[in-house]
């Protein structure tokens, strides 16, 4: 298979239990982009490097199943209520999430109004925002609930990468090859800085490196039974948001509801 934004898993190959027609059928779901309404065949075989003939019977299925919705009018497809549904099963699922709420709230509430703090979980070589506490100013980050951001590019990808095991550090590191997101030695050096930034300060930093205008800070969070590791972040307009400010004013405020939410009572 050609190499695609996508691509094979690192141990399709060498796993007899990995299933290969799932996996494409989950690639083709990965497809559709923030802003993005509707794909066309050629488009889904462009971004997964399948044949037309196999994305032709991937969109046949997931219509079927209702995670797509075929557009007969102009031959495209777009995401059905059935992706909805998964959605919102996940987020229902994450006790984290309504636990965060009020942390949230209160980080946005903080010194500075511009800042917007969020709660997010890795996915491959990326973080998905799973919480969001926008600023209270009209100028803030556009940032939602399933907004992406890039793993080893910004202060709340570090931030996991910190807080992960060896074995899921390199596991993230090989999704990352694998997805373009740069050489093994280039994300291992990404992922070893992490940790010794955390390991120093206690948090994670990005100025500017993800977004030119952008600055934040975050911290892991831990699920209650220890088997998955979140993001915790505040940031905002770098004009608004100076590196400084965030190290004085929020770093400590991080460090208090990581160890709140961390916490199994």
């Amino acid at each position: 298979m050609a190499q695609t934004e996508f691509g094979t898993s690192p141990d399709e190959g060498k796993d007899r239990n990995f299933v290969t027609a799932l996996a494409r059928g989950l690639d083709v779901l990965r497809c559709f982009r923030p802003g993005e309404v509707s794909l066309s065949n050629l488009d889904l075989s462009e971004r997964t490097g399948l044949p037309k003939p196999t994305i032709s019977r991937l969109t046949h299925t997931l219509c079927q199943l209702g995670y797509l919705v075929h557009e007969p009018g102009n031959g495209t497809y777009r995401l059905g209520v059935g992706v909805l549904q998964l959605g919102f099963g996940v987020l229902a699922g994450m006790d984290i999430c309504d636990r965060a709420a009020d942390v949230l709230r209160t980080l946005r509430n903080g010194p500075n109004s511009y800042i917007t703090a969020a709660l997010a979980e890795m996915h491959r070589a990326e973080v998905i925002y799973v919480a969001v506490h926008r600023s209270r100013e009209d100028v803030s980050l556009s940032m939602h609930v399933g907004a992406r951001l890039p793993l080893f590019r910004s202060a709340i990808g570090r931030a996991i990468l910190a807080g992960l095991s060896d074995e899921a550090r390199q596991a993230a590191i090989a999704h990352g090859v694998q997805d373009g997101a740069g050489s093994e030695a280039e994300l291992s050096r990404a992922a070893h800085a992490a940790s010794e930034e955390f390991d120093a300060k206690g948090y994670c930093t990005g100025y500017g490196e993800w977004r030119a205008d952008v600055n934040g800070l975050a911290v892991p969070v831990f699920s209650l039974d220890g088997a998955r590791v979140f993001g915790l972040n505040v940031g905002g307009p770098a004009f608004h948001v100076s590196p400084d400010e965030l190290e004085r004013e929020y770093s400590g405020l991080l460090t208090e509801a990581a160890a709140f939410l961390s916490f199994k009572p």
